[in-house]
C-alpha cells in the first residue's frame, strides 16, 4: 500500500471517528434537553412532557413547556453554542491557549453597553429586544478595538501573553465602571443588573430567541467558511502569508464574527465566563485541531455545557435558582488555573 493510500485510509478514519463523536454530542445534548423539559418547581413527568410536545397537554402543561421552559433551554443552547465558536476564534486568530471573550473583556464591553442601555429604561422587559444583541456588539466591538489596539506592537504584532494581560486589564476597567454606574439604578434595575452580572439565562422568551438565533444562522456559516484560513493562522504568520493569506484582513474579519457570536450572546444571557475558553478546550481534546471539527465540536460542547449549567442551577436548590454563570465559574475557575500553570509565553 502507497503512503498516499495510507494516509488516505487514515484520514477516513480520523473523519468517520470526528463524525461519530459528534453523533455522541448531539445524543447528550437531547438527552440533557428533555431533562431540562422536566425539570422544574412544577413537575412534568417524560409522557406529559411527550404529550404536550404533540399538543395533547392541558392548558397548564402547554404553559409551563411553551412559555417558560422551552425558550430558556434553546437560549442556553444558541448562548453556550455563540459563546464557543467565539472562543474558538479568539484562541485560533491570536494562537492563545487562554483566549476567552471573557478573559479578553469583550463580554465586560457588551455587558457595560446593554447596562447603560438598561439604566435609561425603567423596565427591562419594555426595552427593545432585537436591539440589545445590536447594542451588545456595539460595545464589544469598541472594546475589541481598544485591546487590539493596546496590544500590538509594530514589530511584534500580537503576542499571546501581552492580548491576555491587556484584556485583563480593560476587563476590570469595565466592570469597575459598571459598578459605579449601579448607583443610579432603580433598586428593580439593580436586582436585575445584580442577576444578570452573574450569568442568569434572563431572556426566557420567544422574543429573546428570534433576537439571538439570526447572529448564530449569518455569522457560523461565515465562521465555518473561514475554517480553513484558521488552519493556515495557526501554522504562524510566516507560513499564513508564504500560503498566500493576508493575515491582518482575515484576523479582522475573524475577530468581528467572534465579538458579533459573543455579544449576542452575552445580550441575552448575562455575564457567563469560561464557556469560550472550556469548550474549545474539551473539543480539541475530542476532534483534534482542524477547525472543520474543532468549530462544530466546540459549538456542541459549548452548549450542552451552558444546558447543563442551567439545568443544574434551576434544580439543584430548588425554588430558588443559581445562576448558569455561577455554575459554569465553578468548573471554569479551575480549568483556566490548570491551563494558566501549563501556557508558556
Amino acid at each position: 500500500m502507497s503512503n498516499n493510500s495510507f494516509l488516505t485510509a487514515s484520514q477516513q478514519k480520523a473523519k468517520k471517528k470526528n463524525f461519530f463523536i459528534l453523533s455522541i454530542l448531539v445524543v447528550f445534548i437531547v438527552i440533557t434537553f428533555v431533562i431540562s423539559m422536566n425539570t422544574g418547581v412544577i413537575k412534568l413527568t417524560p409522557m406529559e412532557v411527550i404529550r404536550t410536545l404533540f399538543g395533547f397537554g392541558d392548558a397548564q402543561q402547554q404553559l409551563i413547556l411553551y412559555e417558560f421552559r422551552l425558550p430558556r433551554i434553546i437560549i442556553a443552547v444558541l448562548v453556550g453554542m455563540g459563546l464557543a465558536i467565539s472562543g474558538a476564534i479568539l484562541q485560533g486568530i491570536s494562537k492563545n491557549a487562554l483566549a476567552d471573550p471573557g478573559i479578553l473583556g469583550i463580554n465586560a464591553g457588551a455587558g457595560l453597553a446593554v447596562m447603560l442601555f438598561i439604566s435609561f429604561f425603567p423596565a427591562t422587559t419594555a426595552a427593545p429586544v432585537y436591539l440589545l444583541p445590536v447594542l451588545a456588539f456595539v460595545g464589544a466591538g469598541l472594546t475589541a478595538i481598544v485591546i487590539y489596539t493596546l496590544s500590538y506592537k509594530r514589530h511584534e504584532g500580537i503576542t499571546p501573553m501581552r492580548l491576555l494581560l491587556t484584556g485583563i486589564a480593560v476587563a476590570a476597567g469595565i466592570s469597575s465602571a459598571m459598578i459605579v454606574l449601579t448607583l443610579r439604578l432603580s433598586p428593580e434595575n439593580y436586582q436585575f443588573v445584580a442577576t444578570w452580572l452573574a450569568g442568569s439565562i434572563w431572556g426566557s422568551n420567544w422574543k429573546f430567541v428570534l433576537s439571538l438565533l439570526p447572529w448564530l444562522l449569518i455569522l457560523f456559516p461565515f465562521v465555518y467558511a473561514k475554517a480553513r484560513v484558521l488552519n493556515i493562522l495557526n501554522l504562524g504568520d510566516l507560513t499564513a502569508v508564504g500560503l498566500g493569506a493576508s493575515i491582518e484582513k482575515e484576523r479582522r474579519w475573524l475577530l468581528a464574527a467572534s465579538v458579533g457570536l459573543a455579544g449576542a450572546s452575552v445580550s441575552v444571557s448575562g455575564g457567563i465566563g469560561f464557556v469560550g475558553l472550556i469548550a474549545p478546550h474539551l473539543a480539541r481534546q475530542l476532534v483534534g485541531a482542524k477547525h472543520q471539527f474543532l468549530l462544530p465540536a466546540s459549538a456542541l460542547v459549548g452548549g450542552l455545557l451552558v444546558l447543563l449549567a442551567d439545568t443544574i442551577g434551576r434544580s439543584i436548590l430548588e425554588p430558588s435558582e443559581i445562576p448558569a454563570g455561577i455554575v459554569v465559574a465553578v468548573l471554569g475557575a479551575p480549568y483556566f488555573l490548570y491551563l494558566l500553570a501549563r501556557v508558556k509565553e
